[in-house]
This record gives C-alpha cells, sequence and structure tokens, in this order.
C-alpha cells in the first residue's frame, strides 16, 4: 500500500475536498484510522503546501488508556513536527446530564471541541478519518433503525460541521478499506492504539461489524463492500435530488416550480418537505412523525413537551406551545383522551388507545405493547423519568419495591437507567416503567370496564433521547499547544 498517499491526493483534488496552501485541523484518536490520515498528509503537505495542526480530544472513559492515546498523539506530533491541541471532556457527565448514550455524548463533546478548536485558529477544514468499512456499518446501524435514503447514503465527502454550519468537515479517505490501512501503518511502521472499546458487543456498531457483516459476506455476498457503497451513491444522488426539489418548494431556485397544490406533489418531495422544515426546527424527523404531518393536515401532535405542531394544507408547519405540557423538559403532563393520542416525549414516542373491555382475557406480552386498567390509571398522567425514590410494584409482586433496586437486579445499566421513561398517574404512583412489566395495581381484572392499550417506540433513528433543550460541552479542561521547536 505504499501508493496510498497518492491515491488520497488523487482523491482529494477530484472531489475538491482542498486547495493548495491551506491550513488544516486533522483530528487524532489515536487508533490506526487517524494516524494513518495524519501520516498521509503529512506526507503531502509539502508539496502542496498545506499547513497541518493536530487536534486530539481525551474522553476520559478508559482511565489510563485515554490518556496514553493522548501522551502517544502528542509525541508523534512533536516528532512530525506538527502543532498541536489537546482538550478534556467528561464525557460521562455529558451523557447523564443530556440523557444521551456515552457514544452519542462522545460525538458531541469531539465535533464541538473540533469546531471551537478550528474557530479560534481561524481554520475552515477539519479532516476526518472515516473509511470505507465505516461507511457500510453505518448503512446497516441505519437500515435497522429505519432510515430513509438521506440517512442511508452515508457520510458526505464534505459538509458543515454538526457543531459550527461555517466549517466544514472531509473525509480524505472515505474509499479505502480498513485493510488497506492497517496494511500501509505496518509497512511505514505507524504506531497506534487499539481501542477496546471497539470489541465491546453491548454496543450495536460493534455487533454489526463483528457478527453481522462476516455473515453477509462468507454466505450471501463477498462482494459486499463494493454492492453497499454503490447503492450509498446511488442514494445520495436520489437524496440530493429530493433535497433540490423541497428547497424549490420552500421558495428558493425554481427548477421544479407547480401551480399544483402541496397534496398533488409526489409523495417523495411531500416527505423530504416535511422533513426539511422538521430538521431545520433540530426536530429529530422519523418516519412516523413525517407520515402523521404529511397525511393528517390540521391535525396538531404534540412532539417535544413544550411543542405541537399542525401541517397546513399547503404543507407548511405551524409550532406552536402545546397548552397541555408544562414548561419543564424533563416532566408533561398528558391528558388521556377518549379517542386516544399519542406524544414524543424526550425521544419514545407514546400512543394509547381507550377501549371497552368486553371479555376479559390474560393479555398476551408484545414488545412495546401493555394493557392497563384505564378507570385505574385515570385521564391524567405524568410522564418523566425515574427519579430517587421511585418506588414500583411489577406484575406478580405482593409489594411495591425501589425501582433502583429492579434495575440493580435486571442488571439495567446506570447511564441507561436515566433514560428510561416513567409514567404516573396524577397522585404519582408509578403503573409504567419503561422495559419493565405493567404494575400489580393497575393490570387487567375481570372486573376491568375500560382498557387501555399503551404503546411506545423510539421516536428517532438512533438512541438519542431528544429533550426540549440543548445541550452543552462542559468547559474544555487541558488545553495546549506544543510545537518542534
Amino acid at each position: 500500500m505504499s501508493n496510498l498517499p497518492e491515491q488520497v491526493e488523487q482523491t482529494i483534488r477530484a472531489r475538491g475536498l482542498l486547495r493548495r496552501g491551506q491550513k488544516i485541523l486533522v483530528a487524532v484518536s489515536g487508533g490506526v484510522d487517524s494516524m494513518v490520515l495524519l501520516q498521509v498528509l503529512h506526507a503531502l503537505s509539502k508539496r502542496n503546501k498545506w499547513r497541518l495542526i493536530v487536534a486530539h480530544l481525551n474522553h476520559q472513559l478508559r482511565g489510563r488508556n485515554s490518556d496514553a492515546d493522548e501522551r502517544l498523539v502528542i509525541r508523534v506530533a512533536k516528532k512530525l513536527g506538527v502543532p498541536i491541541i489537546t482538550g478534556r471532556a467528561d464525557v460521562k457527565k455529558l451523557a447523564r446530564t443530556g440523557r444521551l448514550s456515552l457514544e452519542m455524548a462522545a460525538r458531541k463533546a469531539r465535533h464541538e471541541f473540533l469546531a471551537q478548536t478550528a474557530a479560534r485558529l481561524k481554520i475552515s477544514h477539519i479532516a476526518l478519518a472515516h473509511h470505507a468499512d465505516d461507511q457500510v456499518e453505518l448503512f446497516f446501524l441505519r437500515l435497522l433503525r429505519g432510515s430513509g435514503s438521506e440517512g442511508l447514503a452515508g457520510m458526505k465527502w464534505r459538509g458543515p460541521s454538526p457543531a459550527n454550519s461555517r466549517i466544514e468537515l472531509i473525509r480524505p479517505l472515505l474509499e479505502q478499506s480498513k485493510d488497506s490501512l492497517r496494511q500501509y501503518a505496518a509497512a511505514e511502521k505507524i504506531p497506534y492504539r487499539e481501542d477496546e472499546s471497539n470489541e465491546w458487543l453491548d454496543i450495536q456498531r460493534n455487533l454489526i461489524r463483528s457478527e453481522l457483516l462476516p455473515l453477509l459476506r462468507r454466505k450471501y455476498q463477498p462482494a459486499l463492500q463494493r454492492t453497499v457503497l454503490r447503492l450509498m451513491e446511488i442514494l445520495r444522488a436520489d437524496s440530493e435530488f429530493l433535497n433540490e426539489a423541497a428547497r424549490d418548494w420552500n421558495g428558493q431556485k425554481s427548477r421544479f416550480s407547480s401551480p399544483k397544490g402541496f397534496e398533488k406533489w409526489p409523495v417523495a418531495i411531500q416527505r423530504r418537505c416535511v422533513q426539511s422544515q422538521l430538521l431545520s426546527r433540530g426536530i429529530p424527523a422519523d418516519f412516523a412523525l413525517v407520515e402523521r404531518l404529511r397525511t393528517s393536515p390540521g391535525r396538531p401532535f404534540t412532539i417535544l413537551p413544550q411543542v405541537t405542531v399542525v401541517c397546513g394544507a399547503d404543507g407548511e408547519l405551524c409550532f406552536q406551545e402545546s397548552p397541555a405540557a408544562r414548561a419543564k423538559s424533563s416532566e408533561v403532563q398528558v391528558e388521556l383522551a377518549e379517542k386516544g393520542g399519542e406524544i414524543v416525549f424526550e425521544g419514545t414516542r407514546v400512543s394509547w388507545v381507550i377501549g371497552l373491555q368486553r371479555k376479559f382475557r390474560l393479555p398476551t406480552a408484545r414488545p412495546g405493547r401493555e394493557l392497563f386498567d384505564a378507570d385505574k390509571v385515570g385521564g391524567r398522567i405524568v410522564l418523566r423519568h425515574w427519579r430517587p425514590g421511585d418506588r414500583f410494584q411489577p406484575i406478580g409482586m405482593k409489594q411495591p419495591v425501589k425501582l433502583q433496586d429492579l434495575f440493580v437486579n435486571r442488571k439495567i445499566p446506570r447511564e441507561r437507567r436515566h433514560d428510561l421513561v416513567v409514567a404516573t398517574t396524577r397522585e404519582n404512583e408509578v403503573f409504567w416503567v419503561e422495559s419493565l412489566r405493567v404494575s400489580e395495581r393497575f393490570k387487567l381484572t375481570p372486573q376491568t370496564t375500560r382498557q387501555l392499550t399503551w404503546r411506545w417506540s423510539l421516536a428517532e433513528n438512533t438512541r438519542l433521547r431528544v429533550s426540549a433543550h440543548h445541550v452543552r460541552l462542559p468547559q474544555l479542561k487541558n488545553v495546549r499547544r506544543k510545537q518542534n521547536q
């Protein structure tokens, strides 16, 4: 793989990722991907007159190993004569306070750190080390989560930073395989460190990498990477067309102008128009929400504790403060209307229907559904998260127990417990906890006259919990700059 720098240089020129003489912030974690990226860009920097600066964020998730990663990156940057900026972020705290998974909190912290560093140094481009294997894993990750064409198209060669749209992210290694990067690292004796968290099988991406993809290659399609990447290119082109059509509908440059009403437009463009309006407000635009809005003009939907949205007959979304919600992002009161309804609470979509129980039958357990005695639950409930001291009586138990003890007994991770949604009566009695069964006191009985059918699911295509407030990165510590003299 001695020609890897030449291949990357051709990609950079063909895709227009960088200009001659630019300053580039290179994100380096210490793993093989980013260490190869740094070495390749350094090898190309002299003839392209690029000025490199390394950025490394210590997530403080792996103790001494995280510190060892940082020391390695500093040592290599110093050897190459490249300035380096390092920072530290308490990712566990960010995950806890922001109700995020560790993976999402780390990603958020990393993008914030990189964007802040680039802005401070007046650098317009950040180079990331994503490669072809990352693209394939992302495709299946999003496929299993129900993403649409835009999500399945994967990462772009270039695009705005999610933390600062004025700064551009570039991915020069996106068509290189992981094996080619490892081969280059071995041939050039590039030091790097393995992150043992890549082997944790409780992370879905790792399961896809270690189990699903090898199975598909072995039994179904040996050329899996080539075929998936080709499909992603097709989806990307289709998605770009739909985005352009949606922008035209929103009153920008006209290539698809039509006197027809919104309902006469192709369904794909209707969906993209609704989706783009939600995303512009920072609201996750999952398929179910888009379809409900698109097909039910004039009907209000509560999508966040403070926000109700209505889709007009012309396709315009109207966002209003929800009259049924308190001004708290961590708690919301819900009126259980007789005809049923739904609400999205911090990333979980809950829907319900109330009907007569004509004949008592023992409920059959189904994922994402529970049945309650509607009269015992009452007409007004509260959705919130677990609080210390909460007690719950799972079906079959003789008395309530502390929720914390149930979490421990069921081995629910500590960081996950604060994500789980809890439903209480207006008297603050817990009748349902996400991932646990119904409460004994609120179960169906032969005496039940009205039945509450309760369904829940994630309201978006990631495990990210959405709240009505934005999570900010904790103040970065130990920021330093080093340069070989």
